[in-house]
Protein backbone atom coordinates (compact mmCIF):
# COMPACT_ATOMS: atom_id res chain seq x y z
CA UNK A 1 0.00 0.00 0.00
CA UNK A 2 1.29 3.33 -0.93
CA UNK A 3 1.60 5.97 1.86
CA UNK A 4 2.07 9.85 1.26
CA UNK A 5 2.71 12.36 3.95
CA UNK A 6 2.45 15.84 3.52
CA UNK A 7 4.41 18.48 4.96
CA UNK A 8 5.39 21.86 5.16
CA UNK A 9 2.07 24.07 5.14
CA UNK A 10 1.44 27.20 7.28
CA UNK A 11 0.54 30.57 7.33
CA UNK A 12 2.26 33.40 5.03
CA UNK A 13 2.23 36.48 4.09
CA UNK A 14 1.26 37.45 0.58
CA UNK A 15 4.68 37.67 -1.29
CA UNK A 16 5.91 35.29 0.62
CA UNK A 17 7.54 31.75 -0.07
CA UNK A 18 6.65 28.29 1.66
CA UNK A 19 8.09 24.47 0.34
CA UNK A 20 5.74 21.65 1.16
CA UNK A 21 7.72 17.74 0.97
CA UNK A 22 5.68 14.31 0.18
CA UNK A 23 7.43 11.49 1.57
CA UNK A 24 6.09 8.29 -0.08
CA UNK A 25 6.95 4.44 0.87
CA UNK A 26 5.54 1.45 -0.05
CA UNK A 27 6.39 1.15 -3.50
CA UNK A 28 8.82 2.20 -6.08
CA UNK A 29 8.83 5.65 -5.83
CA UNK A 30 11.32 6.32 -9.14
CA UNK A 31 8.81 4.23 -11.32
CA UNK A 32 5.91 6.44 -10.49
CA UNK A 33 5.05 9.96 -11.74
CA UNK A 34 3.79 12.62 -8.93
CA UNK A 35 1.61 15.42 -9.21
CA UNK A 36 0.01 18.36 -6.46
CA UNK A 37 -3.26 19.32 -6.36
CA UNK A 38 -4.95 22.10 -4.06
CA UNK A 39 -8.55 22.38 -2.93
CA UNK A 40 -10.13 25.65 -1.42
CA UNK A 41 -13.14 25.88 0.79
CA UNK A 42 -16.16 25.30 -1.75
CA UNK A 43 -14.12 24.93 -4.06
CA UNK A 44 -13.37 21.55 -6.58
CA UNK A 45 -10.08 20.15 -5.95
CA UNK A 46 -7.81 21.22 -8.40
CA UNK A 47 -4.19 20.37 -10.46
CA UNK A 48 -1.61 22.30 -9.59
CA UNK A 49 1.70 20.74 -11.03
CA UNK A 50 2.97 17.30 -12.08
CA UNK A 51 6.54 15.77 -12.50
CA UNK A 52 7.66 12.33 -14.67
CA UNK A 53 9.37 9.47 -12.87
CA UNK A 54 13.10 11.26 -13.64
CA UNK A 55 12.25 14.77 -13.38
CA UNK A 56 12.93 15.48 -16.66
CA UNK A 57 9.30 16.71 -17.65
CA UNK A 58 7.31 19.03 -15.37
CA UNK A 59 3.84 20.47 -16.08
CA UNK A 60 1.89 23.44 -14.43
CA UNK A 61 -1.27 25.14 -13.93
CA UNK A 62 -1.31 28.00 -15.48
CA UNK A 63 -2.17 29.89 -12.24
CA UNK A 64 1.08 28.84 -10.90
CA UNK A 65 3.87 29.02 -13.96
CA UNK A 66 6.41 30.55 -12.99
CA UNK A 67 5.96 30.89 -9.37
CA UNK A 68 5.38 27.60 -7.93
CA UNK A 69 8.69 24.87 -9.16
CA UNK A 70 7.59 20.93 -8.44
CA UNK A 71 10.56 18.41 -7.66
CA UNK A 72 12.25 15.38 -6.86
CA UNK A 73 14.28 13.31 -5.12
CA UNK A 74 14.32 9.96 -5.33
CA UNK A 75 16.98 9.00 -3.33
CA UNK A 76 14.69 9.90 -0.53
CA UNK A 77 11.42 8.98 -1.85
CA UNK A 78 10.36 12.72 -1.86
CA UNK A 79 8.75 15.31 -4.25
CA UNK A 80 8.37 18.95 -3.53
CA UNK A 81 6.64 21.99 -4.18
CA UNK A 82 8.23 24.94 -3.73
CA UNK A 83 6.30 27.93 -3.74
CA UNK A 84 7.30 31.85 -4.46
CA UNK A 85 5.00 35.13 -4.64
CA UNK A 86 2.08 33.81 -2.72
CA UNK A 87 -1.08 35.14 -2.77
CA UNK A 88 -4.42 34.83 -0.87
CA UNK A 89 -6.10 33.27 -3.76
CA UNK A 90 -3.32 30.40 -3.07
CA UNK A 91 -4.80 29.71 -0.04
CA UNK A 92 -5.90 25.69 0.17
CA UNK A 93 -5.27 22.29 1.15
CA UNK A 94 -2.53 21.09 -1.01
CA UNK A 95 -2.43 17.04 -1.43
CA UNK A 96 0.25 15.13 -3.10
CA UNK A 97 -0.65 12.61 -5.47
CA UNK A 98 0.72 9.09 -7.03
CA UNK A 99 -0.74 8.83 -10.94
CA UNK A 100 1.92 5.72 -11.54
CA UNK A 101 2.22 5.36 -15.60
CA UNK A 102 0.95 8.41 -16.43
CA UNK A 103 2.98 11.45 -17.03
CA UNK A 104 1.35 14.79 -17.16
CA UNK A 105 -1.93 13.66 -15.32
CA UNK A 106 -3.75 16.76 -14.37
CA UNK A 107 -7.27 15.32 -14.00
CA UNK A 108 -8.49 14.10 -9.95
CA UNK A 109 -9.69 10.46 -11.51
CA UNK A 110 -5.97 9.48 -13.13
CA UNK A 111 -4.25 9.76 -9.31
CA UNK A 112 -4.64 6.27 -7.77
CA UNK A 113 -3.04 7.26 -4.23
CA UNK A 114 -3.59 10.61 -2.21
CA UNK A 115 -1.91 12.03 1.17
CA UNK A 116 -3.88 13.20 3.90
CA UNK A 117 -3.37 17.22 2.77
CA UNK A 118 -1.14 20.09 4.10
CA UNK A 119 -2.89 23.25 4.65
CA UNK A 120 -1.49 26.59 2.82
CA UNK A 121 -3.12 30.49 4.09
CA UNK A 122 -1.41 33.13 2.74
CA UNK A 123 -2.40 36.70 4.37
CA UNK A 124 -3.02 39.83 2.55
Amino acid sequence: QVQLVESGGGLVQAGGSLRLSCAASGRTFSSSAMGWFRQAPGKEREFVAAISWSGGYRYYADSVKGRFTISRDNAKNTVYLQMNSLKPEDTAVYYCADSGLRVGARNVYEYTYWGQGTQVTVSS
